[in-house]
């Protein structure tokens, strides 16, 4: 949808799209946002989850970062401007009463809605395909590639604009009513695409890493709402916008330091050296918190590039390379597990040496990263010749969960003092088409990752882990298995 002036509207909007009666204007105005609203409990339902299993996903911080994200797309240069105007064409600010508005701007939100959670979910189903594509080195450096200059069209290198003819056609799209509304905003969603698509690829990387239908739902429906929010407020309350100005070009800059951030992180899982330095301590942590601080002071958001001289931006430049070197720095090293202290370490192998002694069992090592074997077939026999339970955990490059289980529940100290008993082994599960991996599968009736398998001393499965779930968790499902 172009900038322009709003078309001259009927006196009566709601006859453009009249339907059989109130009732049924009603259920149509209201169908979208019910239908999104329930499809997280459909997606959660689906996956065998419960609340609290949603909870250990991060499904609710997640609510909140794609709400977030959506509702800064919105302030952004192409959808801001965009917002009176789009609320004049389906007849908000034309409506009667209060009650009328506010369930033209629901639809046009339940449009937004409908659109983006069909895309997510749509991403969120194919994971496996894309996330085994990536797995590939040359992949991941050309996504890099699409971020970066994403992140030169968010800092004002370019313009990304849609082809004229597509906006003209888009333009013309819903009307005034309800079914207006609605049909204007699964459109204006790809209106919004040259802001909004360098946050969507953000997040649908995100998605496709953690192969997540009730994630996809999550991001999809919160960053509708999020983006739609501005619009609803305006065509329910007839509220005014501040004026545009400098600050919708610090967003757009915020964006393009997010895209650049996210550019290093798959180039570390290209290239581990970029990330092997990398700690999850406090010290490490409050320093890469300091770069990024000292990044966005020097003005990587608030100073733009022609604000002045070469000074200026040599100074936003360096801004900028501070806050994404502190951004990479801080989420690389959150995505790592946890430093454990020797001494704690030793603390909780003690005194799980001292529980086995009391209970006659004999005691084990604890079970640390270097401990977990990659030959399956060794790792059977020794099982079985020393009569020990034993885990199997696939895993995969792409697999988000794989690596999050990896980082805050196997390097867990009281999990690797209270495992120490088992018999590790991890297969690599990342090409999918090798013959060895798609028969290992097959024969453990693997059907998707994460999965790890667990088995007692006289070699049955009795326990099976197929998403995250903290050291906890973990440890109250293996402690009771002999």
């Amino acid at each position: 949808m172009r900038s322009q002036s709003p078309p001259t509207l009927p006196a009566h909007p709601a006859t453009r799209f009249s339907l059989p009666s109130s009732t049924a204007k009603w259920v149509l105005a209201l169908f979208a946002l019910a239908l999104a609203l329930a499809l997280p409990t459909v997606a959660l339902a689906d996956e065998g989850g419960d609340f609290k299993a949603a909870l250990n996903e991060g499904i609710f911080s997640a609510a909140a970062v794609a709400l977030g994200a959506g509702f800064l797309t919105s302030l952004t240069p192409c959808v801001y401007p965009m917002i009176a105007i789009t609320v004049s064409v389906f007849g908000a600010k034309q409506a009667k009463t209060r009650g009328h508005a506010m369930m033209l701007s629901t639809a046009f939100v339940g449009g937004m809605v409908v659109l983006f959670t069909a895309m997510f979910v749509v991403v969120s189903l194919t994971g496996g395909v894309f996330g085994a594509i990536l797995a590939n080195r040359w992949v991941i450096v050309g996504i890099s590639v699409v971020f970066i200059i994403m992140a030169a069209s968010m800092f004002g290198a370019f313009e990304l604009t849609l082809p004229d003819s597509v906006m003209q056609r888009l333009s013309g799209v819903g009307g005034v009513g309800y079914g207006g509304a609605f049909s204007l905003g699964l459109v204006s969603g790809l209106v919004a695409a040259p802001c909004s698509g360098p946050v969507l690829i953000s997040m649908m990387a995100v998605v496709t890493e953690k192969q997540s239908v009730s994630l996809g739902v999550t991001f999809g429906m919160a960053y509708a709402i999020g983006l739609g929010a501005l619009f609803w407020v305006v065509g329910t309350f007839a509220a005014g916008l501040p004026k545009g100005g400098r600050w919708m070009v610090w967003v757009k800059s915020f964006f393009g330091i997010v895209m650049l951030v996210l550019a290093l992180y798959y180039l570390k899982n290209a290239f581990p050296v970029l990330g092997e330095f990398v700690k999850n301590d406090t010290k490490f942590l409050l320093i890469a918190a300091i770069i990024g601080a000292v990044g966005l002071g020097l003005g990587a958001v608030h100073v733009n590039w022609d604000d002045g001289g070469v000074g200026t931006k040599i100074r936003k430049g360096l801004g900028i390379a501070g806050a994404v070197a502190g951004g990479f720095l801080l989420v690389t090293a959150l995505g790592k597990p946890k430093e454990v202290s020797a001494e704690v370490l030793a603390k909780k192998e003690q005194e799980q040496r001292q529980a086995d002694e009391a209970a006659g069992r004999k005691s084990y090592p604890a079970l640390k990263k270097e401990h977990w074997g990659s030959d399956l077939q060794k790792a059977l026999e020794t099982a079985k010749a020393e009569q020990r339970p034993l885990l199997l955990d696939f895993g995969a490059e792409w697999c988000g969960a794989c690596k999050e289980l990896e980082a805050k529940t196997f390097s867990d100290a009281d999990f690797q003092a209270k495992s120490g008993r088992f018999v590790a082994v991890k297969f690599d599960a990342t090409n999918e088409d090798d013959p060895k991996v798609k028969e290992t599968m097959e024969k453990y009736k693997v059907k998707g990752l994460p999965a790890v398998l667990v088995f007692d001393s006289t070699g049955a499965e009795v326990k099976r882990v197929e998403k995250f779930i903290p050291a906890k968790d973990f440890l109250a499902v293996i402690e009771p298995v002999n």
